[in-house]
């Protein structure tokens, strides 16, 4: 199954709409969030809160109506048996362990696969008033601007970002060893906390590349789109296309995506 332009913009429209919706009844919960209701789900860091719940509960019912005959997979409640419909990926709250400390790097994502190709996205940021979308092949946009990822070629004068999972003390390859490794090489990293705005930065050309280990598909579906449609490049750590599923992921444009993705060490690099 393949969709028309006219259903990749009607995707677009509608799921537009519904993120900006989910972020202002985000920015509701701001700073009133009732600590009996936080939740902890694969650790101490890993945190679920009743914002999280009734964001995703609203896209959900917006996509359900609009597109019935779509499968979803979202981060918190919803996970439709796997299937070849259209499959829409959802995070509700990208960065809720900065959305529960105030800080404003958190975001609403959510992007649209078909046959495992991404085909609409949209990743909004709340307290920022920032919402970047794309539609594949229509190239990538911060609200009507279009972005274009970096053009820089040189590790010494590039910023990267890049996270850590919230099960770092359990696994062997948390990424800590990559950041160490690249750290004296270039102008800077950074560390946002959510990956679906290190995506849509990168893809703005704010951040000239980025990396993580470890990630949902959730938090990469929008936000791998946005990249590619901004001109970049996106695979997994070994330069292939399983980064969905993996969960292993580089994006970056094509002057530093090799450097980049050559220097990552992850369970099973040699």
């Amino acid at each position: 199954m393949s969709l028309t332009d006219a259903e990749r913009e009607e995707a677009r429209r509608v799921v537009r709409a519904a993120a900006l919706e989910a972020g202002e009844l985000l920015l509701g919960y701001l700073g009133r969030l009732d600590p009996a209701l936080l939740a902890r789900k694969s650790s101490r860091r890993d945190l679920q809160t009743e914002a999280d719940l009734a964001s995703e509960r609203l896209l959900v019912e917006r996509l359900r109506a609009a597109f019935p005959g779509h499968a979803i997979e979202a981060e918190e409640e919803v996970r439709d048996a796997a299937d070849d419909r259209p499959r829409w990926f959802l995070d509700p709250l990208d960065g809720t362990v900065n959305f529960v400390h105030g800080i404003p790097f958190f975001a609403v994502s959510a992007g649209l696969l078909v046959g495992g190709i991404p085909e609409v996205a949209v990743v909004h940021l709340p307290v920022l008033r920032e919402t970047f979308h794309a539609v594949r092949g229509g190239g990538a946009f911060l609200e009507d601007a279009p972005i274009r990822v970096s053009d820089q070629s040189e590790l010494a004068e590039s910023i990267l970002v890049t996270g850590f999972p919230y099960r770092r003390n359990e696994l062997p390859d948390n990424n800590l060893d990559n950041f160490v490794a690249f750290f004296p090489d270039v102008r800077g990293l950074r560390r946002t906390g959510s990956a679906a705005t290190d995506l849509a930065y990168t893809a703005a050309g704010r951040f000239d590349g980025f990396w993580e280990l470890h990630l949902g598909p959730h938090d990469m579906a929008a936000g791998a789109l946005l990249v590619r449609e901004a001109g970049g490049i996106v695979t997994d750590a070994d330069g292939g296309d399983a980064w969905l599923r993996r969960g292993h992921v580089v994006a970056a444009g094509a002057g530093l995506h090799e450097r980049i993705r050559s220097r990552i060490r992850h369970a099973g690099t040699p």
